[in-house]
C-alpha cells in the first residue's frame, strides 16, 4: 500500500463528487495536486495543496475551498482529524487503526513491499564506461556504484532495465596503450627499456600483459613492423584490461548485461555511416563553418568548412561536427551512432552516467536523442562529482598518468565493499564527496553504513530471541497491541517506503534511499534505547506473548524495508555484526 497514492485517490473521489453535486461546477485539472507529508510533523500525517492550486481555476477562495475539502476528508473513517492551515493547505491526521492495517499490508506483501508494478518502460543505464587503458581508479568508483544502484532502483520501481558498459576501444588512446604494452613485452624478453617515454602509460599494471605476450609469441613480435604487431598487441591488451576491469567491478558486486564495443561503430557500412546518412536524409546535416568558442580564440583555431549536425535545432548550444579534417568521423559521430543502436534495440529511455567533467555532453546527447527518435525516447544524463580521498583527515593524492593512483580495488580491499557502496551513495551524485578511510570503518553511530547494518542485525537478533521465547504466533497477530507513539512512528516510517521508492526512482536519485534507511535505523535505535529504560516498551516481553507477537511483527516489517533498501544500494543486510 502506498498511503499517499491511496489518499490521492480518495481526494480525487471527493473532488469528483463535488463536481457531480455542482458544488464546484466541474472537475478541474488535478495534475498539480499532491498528497505528501506536511513540512511540520506536528501538523499531522498527510497534507494536500488541492485547495491552493485549484481555487483560482474554480473561482473560489482557497481557505473556503480548503474547509470544504477538510470536511469531506474528516468524514472518512480512516481520518482522525482534517483541518486547514495557512492560506489553504489541508492537513490530515490518520487513525491508529489505519496505520495498523498499513503494517499488516506491508507484511502481506513480504519482500515485494514497495516494489512498483511493471511500467513497460525499457531503460538502458550506461555507466562506468572507463577507457580500457588502466585499472579502475576511485574516480570511476562513484559512477560505478551510482549507476549500478540506479539500475537496481529503476528495476525495483518496475522498469525493464539493461545495464550497459561502452568500451572505448577505438581511437588514438588504445594505440598508445598497445605501444605501452609492447614496451613491457620487450622488457619481459629481457631488454632494458629504460625510463618510460612521455606519452606512454607508465603503470606496472602492464607488466603482466607484457609477460603474457612474451610467453605466447616469444621474440616474434619484435621482428614484425608496427603495422603488423600493433593490431595483435592492441587486441590482446584491450582483452586483458577489460578482464581486469570486470574483476574490479566484481569486487563491488557490479555486473553489466551488455559490453558494447566502440569499434563496431566504425568501418565501411558501420553504424556511424548509417547514422550520419539517416541525419542527412532528414536534412539535419550541412556543410558550414563554426564560430570560435565563446569568449576565446584558441591559437590553433582554424576557420574551415565542416560537416555539421543541426544540434541547435534540438536545444544544443552549437551545431556539432561529424567529420574531422582528415575525413574520419568525430567522437560525436560515434555518440550519434551509439544512440541509434540503443534506440533500435527498443529502449524508451537512455540513462548516461558520466563524470563531472562531461557536463558539456548533456545538451548534445539530449539533442541527438530528440533528433534520432523524433522525441519518442527520453535521454537522462546523470553527472557524478569528484571523490576526494582522505586518511584520518589527510588528503590522499592520486595521478592516473603517473601510475601511482589509488585504484578502486585498493579502496574496496581496505574498507570493504559495503562501506564503499553505501558511502558513495550517502551524498547526492551532483555534490563533491569526501571519503575518509578511517571514518568509514568506525563502528559507531557516526558511521552511516555501520549504523544501518547494525540496525538490521539488531532486528534479526530480536526476531531470533522472540522466536525462541514465544514461538510463532498461533493466531492472527493482534496489532491493537501497538499503541505506543514510538511504535506507531515506526509504522508510519514503514508506510512511507513505497513513496520513497517512487520519488527516488522518478528523480533518478538513489541517495534518497540511503537517507531513508539511515532515518529508519535512527528511529529504530532510538525506540530500542527507550526500551532499556522502560521495560514495558521492549520488543520482547517475557510474560506477554500477545504484545510480543505484535511487536515482533513490527520488527519483521522493519527488516523487509531495510533489506529491500540495502539490496537496492547493493549493500549486505547482515544477520549479525562481527
Amino acid at each position: 500500500m502506498n498511503v499517499f497514492a491511496d489518499f490521492a485517490a480518495r481526494l480525487r473521489s471527493i473532488l469528483e463528487a463535488l463536481a457531480a453535486e455542482g458544488a464546484i461546477g466541474r472537475l478541474p485539472d488535478l495534475s498539480r495536486v499532491v498528497v505528501e507529508p506536511p513540512r511540520d510533523p506536528s501538523h499531522g500525517d498527510l497534507a494536500t495543496n488541492a485547495a491552493m492550486v485549484l481555487s483560482k481555476e474554480l473561482g473560489l477562495k482557497p481557505r473556503d475551498f480548503g474547509e470544504t475539502i477538510a470536511a469531506r476528508l474528516g468524514a472518512d473513517p480512516d481520518v482522525a482529524a482534517a483541518s486547514v492551515a495557512g492560506p489553504g493547505f489541508v492537513n490530515m491526521t490518520l487513525t491508529d487503526a489505519f496505520w495498523r492495517r498499513a503494517l499488516q499490508s506491508a507484511l502481506e506483501a513480504g519482500a515485494d513491499y514497495g516494489r512498483m508494478a511493471a511500467s513497460g518502460a525499457k531503460v538502458n543505464v550506461e555507466y562506468v564506461s572507463a577507457n580500457p587503458t588502466g585499472p579502475m581508479h576511485v574516480g570511476h568508483c562513484r559512477g560505478a556504484v551510482f549507476g549500478d544502484s540506479l539500475a537496481n532502483l529503476l528495476a525495483f520501481a518496475g522498469d525493464d532495465v539493461t545495464r550497459e558498459y561502452y568500451i572505448n576501444d577505438a581511437g588514438a588512446q588504445v594505440d598508445v596503450l598497445a605501444r605501452s604494452a609492447f614496451l613491457r613485452y620487450r622488457e619481459a624478453l629481457g631488454e632494458d627499456i629504460g625510463a618510460i617515454p612521455d606519452g606512454l602509460y607508465p603503470g606496472d599494471y602492464l607488466k603482466p600483459i607484457g609477460a603474457k605476450l612474451a610467453a605466447e609469441h616469444g621474440p616474434a613480435l619484435k621482428a614484425m613492423p608496427e603495422a603488423e604487431w600493433l593490431p595483435l598487441v592492441r587486441d590482446a591488451t584491450i582483452d586483458a584490461m577489460m578482464a581486469m576491469i570486470r574483476d574490479d567491478l566484481a569486487a563491488l558486486n557490479i555486473k553489466h548485461d551488455v559490453f558494447f564495443s566502440e569499434r563496431t561503430l566504425h568501418g565501411q557500412g558501420g553504424l556511424i555511416v548509417q547514422a550520419v546518412e539517416d541525419l542527412r536524409k532528414q536534412g539535419l546535416v550541412y556543410e558550414g563553418v563554426l564560430a570560435p568558442p565563446k569568449g576565446e580564440l584558441p591559437d590553433d583555431w582554424e576557420e574551415r568548412e565542416q560537416t555539421l549536425f543541426r544540434a541547435t535545432d534540438f536545444g544544443d548550444d552549437v551545431d556539432r561536427p561529424l567529420m574531422k579534417s582528415d575525413g574520419s568521423y568525430t567522437y560525436f559521430a560515434a555518440d550519434v551512432a551509439y544512440f541509434r543502436s540503443k534506440f533500435e534495440r527498443g529502449f524508451s529511455e537512455m540513462v548516461f552516467v558520466l563524470g563531472a567533467d562531461h557536463g558539456g555532453y548533456v545538451k548534445r546527447l539530449q539533442a541527438v536523442g530528440r533528433a534520432l527518435s523524433g522525441g519518442e525516447a527520453k535521454v537522462s544524463v546523470e553527472l557524478c562529482q569528484l571523490v576526494r580521498l582522505f586518511r584520518a583527515g589527510e588528503p590522499v593524492r592520486m595521478s592516473k598518468r603517473a601510475g601511482d593512483f589509488v585504484t578502486l580495488r585498493d579502496v574496496v580491499d581496505e574498507v570493504g565493499r559495503d562501506a564503499v557502496r553505501f558511502m558513495m551513495l550517502f551524498r547526492s551524485n551532483d555534490a563533491v564527496l569526501d571519503f575518509d578511510f578511517a571514518k568509514v570503518t568506525e563502528q559507531s553511530r557516526d558511521n552511516p553504513v555501520f549504523y544501518v547494518q547494525y540496525a538490521h542485525a539488531r532486528m534479526q537478533s530480536i526476531l531470533r530471541k522472540g522466536l525462541e521465547m514465544h514461538g510463532e504466533p498461533t493466531a492472527a497477530t493482534d496489532f491493537s497491541q501497538l499503541g505506543d507513539p514510538g511504535e506507531l512512528a515506526l509504522v508510519r516510517k514503514i508506510a512511507a517506503w513505497p513513496r520513497a521508492v517512487e520519488q527516488a526512482a522518478a528523480a533518478r536519485q538513489p541517495h534518497r534511499i540511503a537517507f531513508f534507511l539511515h532515518e529508519l535505523a535512527s528511529e529504530f535505535h532510538a525506540h530500542w534505547n527507550r526500551g532499556k529504560d522502560s521495560p514495558d516498551l521492549r520488543f520482547i516481553m517475557e510474560n506477554n506473548p500477545l504484545s510480543s507477537h505484535a511487536r515482533l511483527a513490527l520488527v519483521r516489517a522493519l527488516v523487509l524495508v531495510l533489506s529491500s533498501g540495502l539490496g537496492i544500494l547493493g549493500v549486505t543486510a547482515p544477520d549479525e555484526m562481527r
